[in-house]
């Protein structure tokens, strides 16, 4: 079974805690984890490239420009030809949707698998609160230098934190979830999860 040390807000230790072997514990499935992180990419892609590529979409008259034969020129059967200047575009893109679906058990298991991940790598560190009495960036800042964290750090809460979240906002690459937003990418691109015993508990509640 997983231990972590439990620290107070000066990065003393004061304790240990025990994470559940079913959810910090597992066999990691790095394919899963990967696929989590485009599963959440390809979501949040616009897909909104767009060409006029038929007729309907163009301004213009069906009618055919000129007659057949006798004038020099080439054929032509319309103003909106894709030859012509101002016609449609000929296998352009459309509008399009990038996701695709993942399922429920198969999100689970990237989520164990990373979170296993990020505690084999000393990535987690718990504190026994997370308390900053005025929404200040500097109070925010001497939090993350009292604790030592890395640029990119990510609070990860068990509940709303008014407080940290208003604090940390203006600093870059530091961050704050909730447990009900958990996801892969977030706890993949962050050096370190900073999270409290409550939210390790309802982590575990989500996830077993």
């Amino acid at each position: 079974m997983p231990e972590l040390d439990l620290l107070d807000i000066n990065n003393n230790k004061v304790g240990s805690i025990e994470a559940s072997p079913d959810v910090f514990d597992v066999k990691v499935r790095e394919h899963l984890v990967q696929q989590y992180v485009v599963y959440q990419q390809a979501a949040s892609r616009g897909g909104n490239a767009a060409t006029k590529s038929n007729k309907g979409e163009l301004h213009g008259s069906g009618k055919k420009p000129w007659k057949q034969k006798g004038t020099g020129r080439a054929r032509a059967g319309n103003t909106r030809s894709p030859i012509w200047r101002g016609g449609m575009t000929v296998f352009g893109p459309t509008p399009r949707d990038y996701s695709f679906k993942m399922s429920r058990k198969s999100k689970k298991l990237a989520l164990k698998s990373i979170l296993t991940d990020r505690i084999r790598n000393q990535m987690i560190s718990v504190v026994d609160k997370l308390d900053i009495e005025n929404p200040k960036t500097r109070e925010a800042v001497q939090l993350l230098k009292n604790l030592n964290l890395p640029p990119k750090t990510l609070f990860l809460l068990a509940e709303k934190n008014p407080n940290l979240e208003l604090s940390v906002r203006n600093i870059p690459n530091v961050d704050v979830l909730l447990v009900d937003g958990l996801n892969v990418y977030d706890l993949v691109v962050h050096e370190k999860i900073v999270c409290t015993p409550e939210t390790l508990k309802k982590i575990e509640e989500r996830l077993c």
